[in-house]
């Protein structure tokens, strides 16, 4: 519901014969525009658009820009999101005129810089992950994933194996049995144990013969180091299956361990989430993947090959899925992510999850005293306390928190999930935060536990909308503004 501190539209901002620029003269024969698009694709009239200056226009796009939240302007303790500082150097890299101005159809001699670019990060990635085949493809981690799957698919048909089942512990994110499911898999969940990790004997038991990939995040999206990892991949492969690690949580052992050495057979990456690039807003991302040689053929294609002192895109590979992605990827998420990862360097690398790991236990410190912390005294780069106890007793809740937060310049942590801990709120601090927005989170966050509960319930009370119905938000959304209610 919009307020009376509601920014007006564009088209309520409106008023006939305003305008932003004016053309020049037409210096070409015009033709009526029947001759160049056909009747029956044109509109009876034109579009109805906002007829504005350019101060108009320039005014409104800065004034919503400042109601935003961002890395640039508030503390975002998004756990499993990653939401750390972006530095600007990568951008400006990434918009030099030789990255930006190549085209995807120019002929290979002519992209060499990039295409040495581009197989020097398959390289980076591999070494990353300790697994020795990438591709750069896949457009988002989500699709990493399907993608991931669907050479493992290709995979057991070359050696005529007919598996369906994918396991996932029930604490993974939810994308991974989504991404099973399109992959023609069946998903199966695995319960955990009482500490958060996975349940050993409800794993043994569902451990079938048929089973073809085991999807686990490690760490965990509790924050948690797998201990039972090693046995668990041997256990699968011992079963002729292969393991999956969602990459999501890579910024807490960058340099520390790959996962291709405690038994994964794929994986992806999260380039916005550990190295860099741009995160949210429905803007381009990138989920490339590293797999084992024996799933190298069926990576999709092109990839990236060195022939001689040359660079080639290598579409020559038979047992390929093919294309996911047109072109090479997101190569501009790409970009930012080499440049991020051979400014710190090995050593940096490790240093940032070092920092993010030291960060992440300084808060849980803090905040188990008046927020439960149900898995865990310790943990890596996130940690998940809960509200439970303050709903039981007074009746405020994760969401009421998370909302609150935003009245003191915080974004709110990620709540609800994962599901195995009831009201759920996950804290990840992320290694470019200082010790003093830490302690100010934590002050903030323990100031707002003892506020009347019905002043939560209506918060936040200074943002232009405040709470909206979500539920009726979801199921009715309202697409276009002229039918909206006031």
């Amino acid at each position: 519901m919009r307020n009376q501190q509601a920014t007006q539209l564009l088209s309520e901002l409106s008023h006939p014969g305003r305008v932003a620029v004016h053309w020049p003269p037409c210096d070409v024969p015009e033709q009526p525009i029947e001759d160049i698009i056909p009747s029956n694709f044109l509109a009876d009239e034109a579009p109805k658009l906002p007829e504005l200056t350019e101060g108009e226009v320039v005014r409104h796009y800065t004034n919503l820009s400042t109601k935003n939240m961002s890395v640039d302007t508030h503390y975002y303790p998004l756990g499993s999101c990653t939401m750390k500082y972006n530095p600007k150097r990568n951008e400006r890299l990434a918009s030099l005129p030789g990255i930006v101005d190549l085209h995807p159809y120019q002929d290979q001699s002519t992209i060499q810089g990039m295409l040495q670019l581009l197989y020097e990060l398959q390289g980076i990635f591999s070494e990353i992950s300790g697994l020795p085949a990438c591709s750069l493809q896949p457009a988002a981690g989500a699709h990493g994933e399907l993608t991931a799957l669907m050479a493992a698919a290709k995979y057991f048909k070359s050696i005529g194996e007919d598996r369906k089942v994918v396991l996932a512990p029930d604490s993974s994110h939810g994308t991974n049995p989504a991404s099973a499911q399109m992959a023609g898999f069946k998903a199966v969940s695995i319960k955990s144990d009482p500490n958060g990790g996975v349940d050993m004997d409800d794993f043994r038991k569902k451990l079938t013969d048929d089973i073809a990939v085991l999807m686990i995040t490690n760490p965990s999206t509790l924050g948690l180091f797998e201990k039972n990892m090693r046995e668990i991949a041997d256990a699968v492969h011992e079963k002729g299956g292969l393991i999956y690690l969602d990459g999501a949580n890579m910024n807490a052992i960058l340099g520390i361990a790959r996962p291709g050495d405690f038994g994964a057979d794929m994986m992806h990456y999260n380039p916005h989430k550990t190295f860099s690039g741009p995160h949210g807003g429905g803007g381009p991302g990138a989920g490339p993947i590293c797999v084992t040689e024996k799933l190298k053929p069926f990576l999709p294609s092109p990839i990236v090959e060195k022939d001689g002192d040359r660079y080639k895109l290598d579409f020559d590979r038979p047992d390929s899925i093919g294309r996911v992605r047109s072109f090479f990827g997101n190569t501009g998420v790409l970009v930012r992510a080499y440049c991020y990862i051979l400014s710190h360097g090995p050593e940096g690398l490790r240093e940032v999850s070092e920092n993010a790991v030291l960060n992440a236990n300084y808060l849980l410190s803090k905040v188990k005293h008046f927020l439960p912390v149900p898995r865990g005294e310790r943990c890596m780069h996130e940690f998940v306390a809960s509200a439970s106890e303050l709903k039981k007793e007074r009746g405020i809740t994760a969401m009421d928190i998370g909302k609150r937060l935003l009245d003191y310049g915080f974004h709110a942590p990620t709540v609800y999930f994962p599901l195995t801990i009831p009201e759920a709120i996950m804290i990840e601090p992320t290694e470019t935060e200082s010790k003093e927005t830490l302690d100010a989170f934590v002050q903030t966050l323990f100031k707002i536990t003892e506020e009347d509960a019905e002043l939560l319930h209506e918060a936040p009370h200074t943002t232009p909308i405040s709470r909206p119905n979500e539920v009726q938000a979801a199921r009715s959304p309202c697409l276009r503004a002229d039918f909206c209610s006031s």
